[in-house]
């Protein structure tokens, strides 16, 4: 690889730091660097340009930062076909499977083409009302419909490939990918599904029933929900960054996406090494 787009969460209190690290790096191996405004007040070494015309003619995307970094990343890429890889200068990072400490190691796998690519599904959502399309998204992690500020529980009609599957009185209803089932998901009590199943999980967020369990479905399958009652509005987030409120009747769809968003990993990557590390797990003592 030749040339890097990269993209920092200027916010994180040692990023000027990481990235002067990065343009040493990236100078020593002959790497050209191009990144968006905002990043580029701290990493004045690289050509700027605006978003999305940093990605015309890059071999990899760089995303500095954390998970919310990553998702801003893959949804400004809207299906181009360029892999990703993130460096974790955040708290948690399910998504950034680079650490810090790592950085002068990636750049050098990069330039050497040293590494794996992994594939992740992308969740396409569209918004129905009245007939018309008021809205489309594109999702990496989830696809979330919850109730706005009113107290009282609504009513979900939930289908599965043309199959109806339940109404469900509860707060609110998530479609996670893979990517996003170690996401709000999770926290929802929903499984947890490695990164090449081809799979979406619906869960409920506080239903009001104690025999609902998340539901998991091919992602080939179009999930169809509709807001049957609400007392007042709805609000649909997508990947917990963009959104659109919701009105009684309105329809969401959701399908798997024909084009799927490519990460770069380091040779000897595990995904549940990340999962062991993150979620603190210990496994039985014996």
């Amino acid at each position: 690889m030749k040339k890097i787009a990269v993209t920092s969460n200027c916010g994180k209190d040692h990023a000027s730091d990481v990235l002067k690290r990065l343009a040493d790096g990236a100078d020593g191996l002959g790497l050209e660097l191009v990144c968006d405004e905002e990043t580029g007040k701290l990493l004045r070494s690289a050509q700027v340009k605006d978003i999305p015309a940093m990605f015309d003619g890059v071999d990899a995307v760089m995303a500095l930062g954390g998970d919310g970094t990553m998702l801003r990343v893959v949804r400004a890429l809207d299906g181009r076909d360029i892999p990703v890889i993130g460096v974790n200068i955040g708290s948690l990072g399910f998504l950034t499977s680079v650490a810090e400490e790592q950085l002068d190691s990636a750049l050098q796998c990069l330039a050497k083409d040293d590494f794996v690519i992994s594939n992740r599904t992308i969740a396409e959502c569209v918004v129905t009302r009245e007939g018309e399309l008021p809205g489309r998204h594109r999702a990496l992690n989830d696809i979330v419909i919850t109730k706005g500020g009113s107290p009282r529980v609504v009513t979900l009609d939930v289908s599965v490939a043309g199959d109806h599957v339940a109404s469900y009185v509860c707060d609110g209803l998530i479609v996670s990918t893979p990517a996003g089932s170690t996401g709000h998901s999770l926290s929802a009590g929903g499984p947890i599904l490695v990164p090449d199943t081809r799979a979406f999980v619906i869960s409920l967020m506080c239903p009001h029933t104690l025999s609902s369990r998340p539901l998991v479905v091919s992602d080939s399958s179009e999930i169809v929900v509709k807001a049957v009652d609400s007392d007042g509005d709805l609000l649909l987030t997508v990947d917990g960054q963009v959104g659109e409120p919701l009105a009684q009747g309105d329809t969401v769809t959701v399908c798997g996406s024909d084009t799927r968003a490519r990460f770069i990993h380091l040779p000897g990557h595990s995904y549940f090494g990340v999962l062991r590390q993150k979620l603190h797990w210990r496994g039985s003592n014996v």
